[in-house]
């Protein structure tokens, strides 16, 4: 099930390399995975989806977070792929938490108001209020 949370980005639970032709089809442009490889025995491989992904036109960019947390890298990193898109993201892990919060850590620091992204997460199904004090820190709002 996809979650939109705004025009420029949904977040998702794990996809499987069929299903990336019909994200094509819905108008996305790009596929943000955040589930490292091997997390569990029966998910499908990243480079599957990547190559689902090469022959449907899409871009896509693996920035794994694992249950460790986020790093500057990795927000940096999704921050970047927002910004180069030109269209609609879809990026997914295993419930779509995982990168709802990279996203709202992503927008954060490119000065994203913590409170409009907590209420966006919370449309779409997510409760950002455990990373709150991080976006904050990363909007300058602190």
């Amino acid at each position: 099930m996809i979650h939109k949370i705004d025009e420029t980005i949904s977040v998702a639970p794990q996809i499987a390399p069929e299903q990336v032709a019909g994200l094509a089809a819905a108008g996305f442009v790009a596929i943000v995975n955040n589930r490292p490889d091997g997390e569990v025995a029966d998910q499908p491989d990243g480079a599957a989806i990547a190559a689902a992904a090469k022959a449907a036109g899409l871009a896509y960019t693996a920035i794994p977070v694992t249950h460790a947390g986020f790093s500057a890298n990795q927000v940096t990193a999704m921050a970047a792929v927002l910004e180069a898109a030109g269209g609609p993201v879809l990026a997914y892990c295993r419930s779509g938490t995982r990168s709802c919060n990279l996203w709202a850590l992503a927008a954060a620091s490119k000065g994203g108001d913590p409170a409009h992204l907590v209420e966006k997460g919370a449309r779409a199904g997510y409760d950002l209020t455990g990373i709150r004090p991080m976006l904050d820190a990363l909007s300058g709002k602190a």
